[in-house]
C-alpha cells in the first residue's frame, strides 16, 4: 500500500468536504449515478437511495470527517477518518474511527464501503 494521506484524489477530497460543509449537492456530485454504497453491511444503490441515506445519517446526524491516514492499494483508495456528529455513540469506541474504501472511475466514486474496524491492519510503510 502506498501512503497518500497528503495526496487524496480530488473526488475524495470533495466527498469529505461535502460531509463537513455540509453540502448534500456536492456529496451527490462525487458519486456515479449507479454508485453502490455499503454502510456497515447495508447497501444503497444509485443516487436516490444514497441521497435518502445521506439526508438521514450524514446530514441529519451532522456527521463530520477528519481524515487520519489514507492509502492507495491496487487502484482503491482507503481513508481512515475520525468521525464526529450527533449520532448515538453508546455502543461505539471513543474516538469513532471509520474506514472508507473508495473505488473511483472517470473521476467519480463508483463504490464506497464504510466500516467500523475494531482491529485494523496497518501496512508497513
Amino acid at each position: 500500500m502506498k501512503d497518500i494521506t497528503n495526496e487524496l484524489p480530488l473526488v475524495v477530497k470533495d466527498h469529505i468536504r461535502a460531509h463537513n460543509a455540509p453540502d448534500p449537492e456536492l456529496l451527490m456530485a462525487t458519486l456515479a449515478p449507479d454508485a453502490l454504497l455499503n454502510d456497515n453491511r447495508r447497501e444503497f444503490l444509485g443516487h436516490e437511495a444514497i441521497r435518502k441515506w445521506a439526508d438521514k445519517e450524514i446530514f441529519g446526524d451532522k456527521v463530520t470527517l477528519d481524515p487520519q491516514v489514507a492509502y492507495e492499494q491496487y487502484g482503491s483508495i482507503i481513508v481512515r477518518c475520525k468521525v464526529d456528529g450527533t449520532f448515538d455513540r453508546s455502543k461505539l469506541p471513543d474516538p469513532v474511527v471509520l474506514t472508507y474504501y473508495f473505488n473511483i472511475q472517470d473521476g467519480l466514486i463508483t463504490q464506497l464501503v464504510i466500516m467500523l474496524n475494531t482491529a485494523v491492519a496497518e501496512p508497513a510503510i
